[in-house]
């Protein structure tokens, strides 16, 4: 009787875990963009420089990523239904000390602190939104990377409302909805707790659901493409979401609070185009979301360096609309690929995505300082034409049939 009533109990409850998980992945990925979101107002107060803008972020995005995988496949081993409030425990330590941070050194231990949050939420998750889909892993996925894109829209807004004109102090407020996160994590986590129960009682349907569908030789070239494509997306997301306002002050001479509005409007459209990309995806199959949304937008970034405001936002939003798609595909893909290991390639995809982010960051500041923020834009460019690649990629779809 437990195996029979336990499938309905999970469908009763998956939809309310889902916006309850997309409602925590938006809380903390507001709280994450505001990192990025103050880098002209940390840079003007403490003179950085555009090395040491991208070393912020690369600390950042490594404490983000390197602990992401580990998480991960220490939870598929040893599930814990609390590790989600946890992890927004140390990004409300990391907001606090930000505020009040003085040197690089604070700033930079600070972002670490968040980054050790993230590195514990997305894993974390991400799993548990694939144990609630109810075999819809695309648009569950979509549900769940949609709040985290709203969250990255909404942190340079709001740190265009509350922070640029008010000063870096004003960041513990959003320490606040680090509190209300952790708050909206309590019923995930009971609800896990019951999950837990529930699929301990039921092993066998656990195992139906571990076979890979591909041989290990073709699954290990399946990734190593999927990993490329990760590379190209996130290098290019790099120019933007981390020198994207700069590139506006310096080309159009925006104000810093006219730059955070169009990185708003960037990141607000990545959200809405990340709903089209799971459910197009359970339809039509993975593999061609995945090649159309990081192909299709190598027209409109090779356009972008040289248009002028107007049409910079226009292809901006497009960008973020067409682009947007293709994580929660890969990453559902790449889940499809093993199954069994739902926390490991959670962490090992959003590692990596982070990890890229960083070290592009990084590497992206100093040919900025070297040859000037516009040469970064026309370099990067170039990027999404690896999107070519994803044609070797199996259909599973039809593998699985």
């Amino acid at each position: 009787m437990q195996e029979q009533s336990f499938p309905k109990a999970a469908e009763s409850t998956a939809f309310r875990v889902l916006l309850a998980l997309g409602l925590s992945h938006l809380l903390n990925d507001t709280l994450q963009s505001v990192i990025t979101a103050v880098y002209p107002l940390l840079k003007e107060s403490m003179a950085l420089s555009f090395v040491q803008i991208g070393f912020i972020t690369l600390v950042y995005q490594i404490s983000a990523s390197v602990f992401q995988p580990l998480v991960g496949f220490y939870l598929d081993k040893k599930p814990n239904p609390w590790f989600l409030p946890i992890g927004m425990s140390f990004t409300l330590i990391g907001l606090v000390v930000l505020a009040f941070s003085g040197t690089l050194h604070q700033v930079l231990f600070s972002v670490f602190l968040v980054g050790i949050g993230s590195s514990i939420l997305h894993p974390e998750a991400s799993r548990l939104t694939s144990l609630a889909s109810g075999g819809k892993r695309g648009l569950a996925q979509s549900v769940f990377q949609v709040g985290g894109n709203m969250g990255s829209s909404l942190g340079p807004l709001l740190a265009a409302l509350c922070i640029a004109p008010y000063g870096q102090r004003n960041i513990v407020f959003f320490a606040l909805l680090a509190l209300c996160a952790i708050i909206v994590m309590i019923p995930i986590c009971r609800w896990y707790k019951r999950k837990l129960k529930a699929l301990r009682l039921n092993k066998d349907g656990m195992k139906t659901e571990v076979m890979s569908p591909l041989s290990r030789k073709k699954t290990i070239f399946s990734l190593s493409v999927l990993l490329i494509l990760i590379f190209s997306k996130y290098v290019y997301l790099a120019s933007i979401t981390s020198y994207y306002t700069f590139f506006l002050i310096e080309k159009f001479d925006v104000t810093v609070r006219d730059s955070q509005f169009f990185l708003f409007a960037f990141l607000f459209a990545s959200a809405l185009g990340i709903l089209l990309g799971g459910p197009v995806g359970d339809k039509v199959g993975r593999k061609y979301v995945i090649w159309a949304s990081i192909l299709g937008v190598a027209p409109f970034s090779l356009i972008m360096p040289h248009a002028n405001l107007l049409w910079t936002c226009i292809l901006s939003i497009l960008i973020g609309l067409i682009l947007s798609s293709a994580f929660s595909a890969i990453l559902v893909y790449a889940q499809e690929l093993l199954p069994s290991k739902l926390g490991l390639i959670s962490g090992l995809f959003f590692g990596l995505a982070f990890g890229i982010a960083g070290i592009a960051s990084a590497v992206l500041g100093g040919l900025a300082d070297k040859f000037g923020i516009e040469y970064v834009y026309q370099l990067c460019a170039y990027m999404p034409l690896l999107g070519l690649i994803a044609w070797f990629l199996p259909d599973i779809r039809k593998i699985k049939k």
